[in-house]
């Protein structure tokens, strides 16, 4: 069974979440959670949308030393959260490091949180990486590099473009997470995103989930939106 699309609750606090959320009261939803939400709440957040039934990404990007991951990773652990991530840049021996921390961390009897990192951001192009970056390679590259070195350091997945999903894929395994944000209706506009695909393209080019953001939490009708992208994301 395809996962279901998760919903970036890119909003600045609780209020605004709740406010969005009421039109799904019905619904079990996989919800993301990045920086700015979880700074402002904190993990009271986490425990209210565990209260209202939906599962959680917490999209936090860890990148520090290993010691640190470690050690912060044990504490995201105990907030039984599904799925955690940190940048792939900060190499294996931080990868590892992590996977290690959440083990650890998971409650006896509890699920360890699946974790995935991230390759390069959909927002970035390959002329920005090789300038900024300077990594004299194509991005794709640089992307599946960062794939292999997580699935060799243990973890669960990768946050990608779809566009290098299928490739991914092939370069590691089936069961290999392909979460993959910049993801728009037909006609939305890409925004931030240089990188953007539909969820029916998304699932044809090799995404395992998909993280769709103001698609829905801008539409005019969120619900009608998502179902729409649901609609599009399983079918087969």
């Amino acid at each position: 069974m395809r996962a279901k699309p998760i919903i970036a609750l890119d909003f600045s606090g609780k209020n605004e979440t709740e406010q969005f959320l009421q039109h799904f009261d019905h619904e079990s939803l996989y919800v993301k959670v990045g920086m700015e939400l979880f700074y402002k709440e904190g993990p009271a957040l986490l425990v209210w949308l565990k209260e209202l039934g939906h599962e959680i990404f917490l999209d936090l990007k860890l990148h520090d030393i290993p010691n640190t991951v470690y050690r912060a990773m044990k504490v995201l652990a105990s907030l039984e959260v599904e799925m955690v991530n940190i940048h792939a840049a900060g190499g294996m021996e931080m990868m590892s490091a992590a996977l290690k921390g959440l083990v650890e961390g998971t409650v006896t009897g509890k699920k360890r949180p699946e974790i995935i990192a991230v390759t390069q951001l959909t927002s970035t192009s390959e002329v920005q990486m090789q300038r900024e970056q300077l990594i004299d390679h194509p991005l794709k590259d640089s992307v599946l590099h960062y794939a292999r070195l997580a699935f060799l350091s243990g973890l669960d997945g990768v946050v990608c473009s779809a566009l290098e999903a299928g490739a991914i894929r092939d370069e590691t395994d089936a069961n290999f997470l392909r979460v993959t944000p910049g993801i728009r209706l037909a006609g939305h506009s890409a925004d931030d995103q240089k990188r953007i695909v539909t969820p029916k393209r998304a699932q044809e080019i090799g995404s395992t989930h998909i993280v769709v953001g103001r698609s829905i939490t801008r539409a005019k009708d969120p619900v009608a939106a998502y179902q729409e992208v649901k609609s599009e994301w399983e079918m087969n």
